[in-house]
């Protein structure tokens, strides 16, 4: 998931999906969650007409409207509760408890599933991910069994290959958005997969035992300082902690406490006039404590006062709360202790994953491009990742000026007024524009709008965004030519005149063609009431060239992690800025502890202010590299490597779509329908049978069923080019042999495909085709290939395993 408090309302989402009620539905929110969880939430719960209550978990009332509660465990403060009596009253009810939860501290505590949770979130930021001034940091979303078909998100299933072995797949709520559409569990399809490998290698690393020393250390530390804080007749709210004390101070003395702390470059958080409290994590020193205790002492801390406190001390964890079970029982948690070892491990998986380094990927909509070593470095610098997301702001003026720089520049290259920074990830961007529409037309006294337009060429997630928006759905078909049939968009926008929010538009489209009547198309809208909303996924086809905002565009999102260089990661991490028209600027997302000034705000959109502000330093460093006429000169080499395509494959795959010059945008889109009938080829056919030629498949079924979407970039070289197209030309020979009797319709090269290295060098080989044909069908390949880990992959065995589990050693080795 994407962090922790879009986890939590993503939570909320599936009791509300799970649990219905009657009247309006009420979600409980225990005041000791973060408040920024309680942000994300509430605007969620407004987007959806779902009413919040915040108070104490104890006083949880489960009414019949009462759909569920959300509990922090520990609580913002660093409280640790039993939260079973609520659960227990909760699910007499018939309503679901989700906890919000800390993955170190759960080595040491009953886990929220042991005392009867049915949903736990979080993040993985302590195990080894840099702060990063927010993110990105992988959030973790786990449910009941009972409720897996309800969950958001990417998960990863058993399957099997056709040789009978073990596969690992995405499962089908992975890109269902496309699928579902208006009816999908969820808009996220970008995750934080690189971050969410980051945490794991850091488990694998240190295993079960490694990960429980550190939490003991953590919590020790906070033990000994809450025992220092009592001996200088100071109060330590909670009995019971596990890495963050609580402490009251007199509100004369509250200044004076943190002036101290901040001459010893310290921070505290103030939770209100008399009371602080104190994070500790791994990195803490016997030195710091003791810097903490002179804080607190107001005056230099004595050398005994941190000795004497360690000897008298009881575990803040009471034994009701302490945690019994095993957990990472898999075999890789206890195998891979030594630098050496781990990084043969790492390295054995990275050589399973094909990647730009070893070939074109031609996804289209997915602008898959180069992300140079350049931009990449700031990632890495401690004065970018070392910072916590909610410091003063006079310690972070450098971050503040990259975001000031940062947002001047996608305002220039869009043509909007202002820009914000804080979704963290494309589905995320579009949520929070269709939230600044709504909220656009509340503040106008037109509340009522809420019919969202929205053409079946559009991006696959608009409709998933638009219903979690609060929005209804309408679709708007397209011509013959791919464009928006603007016939019927007129008659739409009519017919809902008076409920018209918005216009959802895909500019290019996903067709990958420029919708040559986007002007009168905004027209139409704006003077039937309502907003329009492009959709940035196809922006690297306008950079220098055209703006959204001279189109008529009221706003739009941005992927960075496609037009903006910042690496896919396989899924993630993303930013999803929205750049706003004047009008809509007072709406633009705001945040409860870093306000941005938006007096009419449409609400808390991410966790941090900034949503993934370490990852920006790439986007900023690609649009400072590449100046103006560097910008303009990727987008028309994007389009022109799109065409090129094109032309060449045109003779061999239609082409389904054109623009009215025949030509395409930065994509295009080739038809394989056909093939079904002419020799029983479906596009899967195809797809797999690529991979054998060394690429990553394009795109498939999308937008078009039985179709692949091919978007080169502007990263790749005419002769890489050359390559991809020769692979095509040849795989559509194959094609012919099967249409013309040469193949055998039910084994060939085609439905075969891929084609393992276990399979070619197999004692058993009773393919009417030679290995040499099946392996190495282009010249080049003996020298480099990447071979596909597993082969056809039993896609309905899967769909029935979706949740991964371990499976026996005995499996695993072989």
């Amino acid at each position: 998931m994407l962090d922790e408090a879009t986890a939590a309302a993503e939570a909320m989402n599936l009791t509300y999906a799970v649990k219905r009620v009657s009247g309006t539905p009420v979600y409980l929110v225990d005041e000791g969650c973060h408040p920024q969880t309680i942000a994300v939430v509430k605007t969620r719960a407004w987007a959806r007409g779902i009413t919040v209550r915040v108070g104490p978990a104890e006083e949880f009332s489960f009414e019949p409207d009462v759909i569920g509660g959300l509990v922090q465990y520990p609580a913002t403060d660093g409280g640790v509760r039993d939260f079973r009596p609520v659960t227990a009253r909760a699910h007499q009810a018939g309503a679901l408890v989700t906890a919000a939860t800390d993955l170190l501290a759960l080595t040491l505590l009953m886990p929220p599933g042991e005392w009867g949770a049915d949903i736990a979130v979080g993040n993985s930021q302590r195990f080894g991910v840099p702060m990063g001034y927010g993110g990105p940091h992988a959030a973790f979303f786990s449910v009941r069994d009972d409720y897996k078909r309800h969950m958001p998100g990417r998960i990863i299933g058993v399957s099997k290959d056709a040789s009978g072995r073990l596969a690992l797949r995405m499962a089908l709520q992975t890109r269902e958005q496309h699928i579902r559409r208006d009816k999908a569990t969820s808009n996220v399809c970008t995750a934080q997969v690189l971050l969410a490998v980051m945490a794991s290698m850091y488990a694998v690393y240190h295993g079960p035992q490694g990960l429980k020393r550190i939490a003991e250390r953590v919590h020790t530390q906070a033990t000994l300082l809450a025992a220092a804080l009592r001996r200088l007749r100071y109060h330590v709210v909670h009995r019971h902690f596990f890495d963050t004390v609580a402490v009251e101070v007199r509100p004369a003395n509250l200044s004076r406490i943190l002036d101290a702390a901040r001459s010893r470059r310290i921070n505290l958080r103030v939770l209100d006039s008399h009371h602080l409290s104190v994070a500790l994590d791994e990195t803490v020193s016997v030195a710091d404590l003791s810097d903490l205790i002179s804080i607190f002492s107001l005056d230099v801390a004595l050398p005994h006062m941190l000795g004497d406190s360690g000897t008298h001390t009881e575990t803040p964890i009471p034994d009701q709360l302490q945690r019994t079970s095993a957990f990472l029982t898999h075999p890789v948690f206890r195998r891979c202790h030594s630098e050496t070892e781990m990084l043969r491990y790492i390295k054995r998986l990275e050589a399973k994953d094909l990647s730009l380094t070893s070939a074109m990927i031609p996804l289209g909509s997915c602008t898959m491009k180069l992300n140079a070593t350049t931009e990449m470095m700031p990632v890495s610098w401690r004065e970018f990742n070392r910072l916590h997301p909610f410091q003063p702001l006079s310690q972070t003026q450098g971050y503040l000026q990259l975001f000031n720089q940062l947002e001047a520049s996608l305002a220039e290259i869009t043509g909007f007024a202002r820009v914000s920074l804080q979704p963290n990830a494309g589905s995320q961007g579009e949520f929070a524009g269709l939230l600044v529409v709504r909220k656009y037309h509340e503040c106008r006294g037109e509340g009522h709008r809420r019919t969202c337009l929205i053409p079946m060429s559009a991006h696959g997630t608009n409709p998933a965004s638009a219903v979690m928006a609060g929005l209804e759905v309408v679709p708007v078909a397209s011509d013959a030519q791919g464009n928006i049939d603007v016939a019927d968009l007129h008659a739409k926008a009519t017919a809902h005149r008076d409920t018209l929010a918005c216009l959802m538009v895909t500019y290019p489209s996903t067709h990958g063609v420029f919708e040559s009547s986007i002007r009168e198309i905004c027209r139409i809208v704006h003077a039937h009431g309502g907003q329009v909303y492009m959709d940035g996924a196809n922006m690297n086809a306008q950079v220098g060239l055209c703006r959204p905002g001279d189109f008529g565009a009221d706003l739009c999102h941005l992927n960075l992690h496609k037009t903006f260089c910042i690496p896919h990661g396989g899924g993630g991490p993303g930013m999803g800025p929205i750049c706003v028209a004047e009008h809509l600027v007072p709406h633009l997302p705001d945040h409860p502890v870093v306000p941005q000034g938006f007096a009419q705000s449409c609400g808390t959109i991410s966790a941090a202010p900034w949503g993934s502000p370490s990852i920006l330093p790439v986007s900023y460093a690609y649009i400072a590299l590449m100046g103006t006429d560097g910008l303009a000169e990727a987008t028309k080499v994007a389009i022109l490597n799109a065409n090129y395509i094109a032309k060449r494959l045109t003779d061999h795959f239609p082409v389904l779509y054109t623009g009215a010059n025949g030509l395409v945008a930065h994509e295009c889109v080739i038809d394989m329908r056909h093939f079904k009938q002419s020799a029983g080829i479906e596009v899967e056919d195809i797809a797999k049978r690529i991979i054998d030629y060394g690429f990553h498949p394009p795109t498939v079924s999308f937008p078009v069923p039985g179709t692949l979407m091919i978007e080169p970039t502007e990263s790749e070289p005419k002769e890489e080019l050359d390559r991809f197209i020769t692979a095509m030309i040849a795989i559509r020979g194959e094609i012919r042999d099967i249409e013309v009797g040469k193949a055998p319709r039910e084994n060939n090269l085609l439905t075969n495909a891929p084609h393992t290295l276990v399979q070619v060098i197999g004692d058993q080989w009773d393919r009417p085709y030679s290995r040499e044909r099946a392996a190495f069908p282009m010249p080049g390949l003996r020298e480099h290939k990447t071979w596909p880990t597993v082969g056809r992959i039993d896609g309905a065995y899967g769909d029935r395993h979706l949740v991964c589990t371990c499976p026996p050693v005995a499996e695993y080795g072989s």
